[in-house]
């Protein structure tokens, strides 16, 4: 064998060495995530240099919370955020533990779905989280049991199934601060009622120990369906929480309401229908001290919208007059008419 030959088989037999220990390595890599780690290991630390959010989904769906002085805010809608559900998704997020790995083939990444938001009919979302520095991904996919569900770091073929099970959507709704106020019944000395369709009336009391609402000038022949029943009316801005929120749109509002309370709060609210969902706005002002807060309170949270209500909410509020009344009693036949027809 000449020296050349030899040269050229040493050289082969390294590059075979080289790329065995390179392999075992690499084996070695894939093995290196194990259970109870976390999956941002860097992230806690800089969860108080988060400025912004974004949630992104396959089919188009996004949401982008900002952080402000002190709250957080929709951008979508230029409206307040539930501040404490993005702080629990942030801190779902950086105490994301590892609990096992699962598949590394994107031919299977839809069955966990944490394939990329790129694909249309991508079933998981991708949580961007922007800090100021290198911004933070994580594809979350779909749960499995109630504490745990299924992510993966994009640019990694890795995916995992970690705790705690993160709660995200991309909708902008389900992101907002639904918490408009609470006026119980309890506080609430009349409301003016004017329906989109019938006639105006007034339900009112004469003091708070009086249980239940009248109707005063009821229509001639007309008596209520129960001596409670307005008493809905005066009751539905209790626990009041909003679905929604848009700009106003040109137009009056063709249902209205105004509520006055015991301790000098009144509140104006106007009503349209879109379609099947149902809007209002709100004008709040006090003719008392301790009520000026509250007035202030509702006009900084409402002012400049319509909001959308549940539709239950909404039909309380602008009840028409005809279901707070008792039925009319059809008048019963004459028997003689009665006879002739069945003689007939």
């Amino acid at each position: 064998m000449n020296p050349r030959r030899v040269v050229i088989l040493l050289t082969a037999g390294l590059v075979v060495i080289a790329i065995a220990l390179w392999l075992s390595s690499q084996r070695h890599l894939e093995r290196s995530i194990v259970s109870g780690q976390p999956v941002l290991p860097d992230l806690r630390s800089a969860l108080n240099a988060v400025q912004e959010v974004r949630l992104v989904k396959g089919d188009g769906s996004k949401t982008t919370l900002k952080k402000r002085e002190s709250d957080w805010v929709v951008a979508e809608r230029e409206y307040p955020a539930d501040s404490g559900r993005v702080r629990k998704l942030l801190l779902d997020i950086a105490d994301l533990k590892v609990v096992e790995e699962k598949t590394r083939d994107p031919a299977n990444y839809s069955k966990l779905g944490v394939e990329d938001v790129t694909v249309a009919n991508a079933s998981g979302v991708k949580v961007e989280i922007v800090n100021g520095k290198k911004p933070v991904d994580l594809i979350v996919g779909k749960p499995s049991g109630a504490k745990s569900g299924y992510v993966r770091v994009p640019g990694s073929p890795q995916s995992l199934l970690a705790a705690p099970q993160i709660a995200v959507d991309a909708d902008p709704r389900r992101w907002l601060d639904r918490t408009l106020f609470d006026i119980p019944q309890e506080r609430v000395k009349e409301v003016a009622v004017k329906p989109e369709a019938g006639p105006a009336y007034t339900v009112n009391r004469a003091n708070k120990e009086q249980q239940d609402f009248t109707i005063p000038n009821l229509p001639k022949g007309r008596a209520l369906a129960t001596t409670s029943s307005p008493n809905p009316i005066a009751g539905a801005l209790t626990a009041l929480t909003l679905d929604d929120v848009r700009k106003p749109v040109a137009g009056e509002s063709p249902s209205h309401a105004t509520f006055q309370t015991f301790d000098g709060l009144t509140l104006d609210v106007g009503g349209r229908k879109d379609g099947e969902r149902h809007f209002v706005t709100f004008n709040a002002k006090s003719t008392a001290k301790e009520t000026e807060a509250e007035a202030q309170k509702i006009n900084t949270r409402a002012q400049g919208w319509e909001i959308e209500i549940p539709s239950y909410k909404y039909d309380a509020i602008f009840r028409p007059l005809e279901e707070s009344l008792a039925k009319i009693e059809e008048p019963a036949k004459k028997a003689g008419a009665k006879d002739k027809k069945k003689a007939s």
